[in-house]
């Protein structure tokens, strides 16, 4: 299996490596004479961040307090917003509060009906904890 990358200039896939430049393969094109490098992949961040950071953008958490609790870069949930079109909700009034707990404080917080009365709340896992972002209901 050929997995040398293709010439950017006139996309062929007549090339050979040419040597060595700040640590990366360098190739010269053998149709067009032209030299390039591989292109740098940089660090990915598994798709089950990215997903956790859309849905706490969306219930309304901030940039800053995403990266807090998922330990990813504010600029990566910014452009991760931007990518996929993401809308935050309408209401900047609206702001949720939201607790890290074991799996323990969870069945304590749920097992106390006074928690439950009166609020929303969302559950979302976060590795071996809990994220529970919740917010009072609007009454008439």
């Amino acid at each position: 299996m050929d997995i040398l990358p293709k010439c950017p200039k006139c996309q062929s896939e007549n090339r050979v490596k040419s040597g060595v430049i700040n640590n990366r393969q360098r190739y010269r094109c053998k149709d067009c004479g032209y030299n390039f490098t591989v292109k740098k992949l940089g660090k990915e961040i598994d798709s089950y961040y990215v997903i956790k950071a859309l849905q706490l953008y969306i219930e309304g958490v901030s940039y800053r307090e995403i990266e807090r609790i998922l330990g990813v870069s504010h600029v990566s949930v910014i452009n991760w917003v931007k990518k996929y079109g993401v809308k935050a909700p309408k209401n900047s009034d609206y702001r949720p509060s939201y607790k890290v707990l074991t799996h323990r404080e969870l069945q304590d917080f749920i097992a106390d009906p006074k928690h439950l009365h009166g609020m929303g709340f969302m559950l979302t896992e976060l590795g071996d904890k809990y994220m529970m972002i919740k917010w009072e209901r609007f009454r008439d």
